[in-house]
């Protein structure tokens, strides 16, 4: 199952919805898909969607999903990599009306750069950053939290 996310700011992400229902229709994506629509009123005709959901049900749909494809939200994309999850981050961009400026490129490129995901700046490949999921390796996310724990570990015992 695919997840689609686009957060719950008082911006809409129609690109990505309208871009996922066009590769739905055109046959490209197959797999089920589960969207979080937000204020978006677009609304989408070949899968199933909700406006809002609460941070439990959230979670159950991102364990449940093999695939999130979502904005570049910090929270989601963190809350998705630390469950071994692939995901494709797609910004949203202030020419469209998605967001007061274009920060989420960078936050894509660092998330990127760290190989946590696959980027998408540009919704038009959307279906190439599908494929690339299927056989690219991504790094395994591991929680500042626990390094600090086990340097604190190691340095007790020594």
């Amino acid at each position: 199952m695919i997840l689609v996310t686009v957060g719950s700011q008082k911006f809409q992400f129609n690109r990505l919805l309208q871009k996922v229902d066009e590769l739905i229709e055109k046959g490209i994506i197959k797999d089920k898909v589960f969207a979080q629509i937000g204020v978006s009123d677009y609304k989408p005709n070949h899968y199933e969607y909700i406006d809002f959901m609460t941070q439990d049900d959230f979670n159950k749909r991102l364990d449940e999903c093999n695939l999130l494809i979502t904005h570049a939200g910090t929270g989601v994309i963190v809350n998705a990599v630390k469950r071994g999850k692939k995901v494709i981050a797609t910004p949203r961009l202030a020419k469209y009306g998605e967001h007061v400026d274009d920060h989420q490129i960078q936050l894509i490129q660092q998330f990127d750069e760290l190989n946590f995901i696959e980027p998408c700046y540009d919704l038009e490949k959307l279906s190439d950053a599908i494929s690339k999921t299927k056989t690219r390796k991504y790094k395994k996310y591991t929680s500042n939290t626990e390094a600090i724990i086990e340097s604190i570990k190691e340095f007790i015992e020594k």
